[in-house]
């Protein structure tokens, strides 16, 4: 459990908010796509376009050819790249190939995010254990536990405290205890 704001979330709000934006974002993919064939081809020269009434002066020396560098060798293509370059494919079909290699894409970070969120509720899950440790212990004894829960040794921890070492001693068979 999070609570952000007096809001509580837990691990299945998070989980349905990030499919919430992978569908989101999904459609706003599709939304783009659609437009972007939607939009007509660069009209050509039309027959009735304006003719120069004076010639051109002489033709302009031509540009000295740039250097050409030599391309480095390109990584085979996949499956998917290759149908997504491919003419010879129908749109329909790079479409729906580009939109699966996103959902693989978008299931690779989910899976990441959850192992995060997983390694993030074992931290909170430790730290929790901390402050309950410290939370059943004596406000007397609460800096010598937190001390012990640290690892302090008994003689250090009652040189700090002002207690006995018999006490520290005490102290830390109970933080070892509650951390077993």
């Amino acid at each position: 459990m999070l609570e952000i704001a007096g809001i509580t979330l837990g691990v299945r709000d998070g989980v349905i908010a990030l499919i919430a934006l992978v569908a989101i974002y999904m459609v706003f993919v599709i939304v783009r796509l659609r437009r972007a064939q939607a939009k007509p081809a660069i009209r050509a020269i039309s027959p009735e376009a304006p003719v120069l009434s004076k010639p051109l002066a002489a033709e302009p020396e031509p540009l000295p050819e740039p250097e050409v560098e030599p391309e480095p060798e390109a990584e085979p293509l996949s499956d998917w790249q290759r149908a997504a370059t491919d003419a010879t494919v129908p749109p329909e079909e790079r479409l729906y190939r580009g939109l699966e290699n996103e959902v693989f894409q978008l299931r690779d970070e989910v899976d990441s995010l959850r192992g995060e969120l997983a390694a993030l509720r074992q931290d909170m899950l430790s730290e929790l254990g901390h402050m309950r440790s410290a939370q059943t212990v004596s406000p007397i004894y609460s800096d010598a536990m937190q001390m012990a829960v640290s690892g302090y040794d008994p003689a250090m921890i009652a040189e700090r405290c002002g207690i006995a070492r018999a006490e520290a001693e005490l102290v830390v068979a109970l933080a070892k205890s509650q951390n077993a």
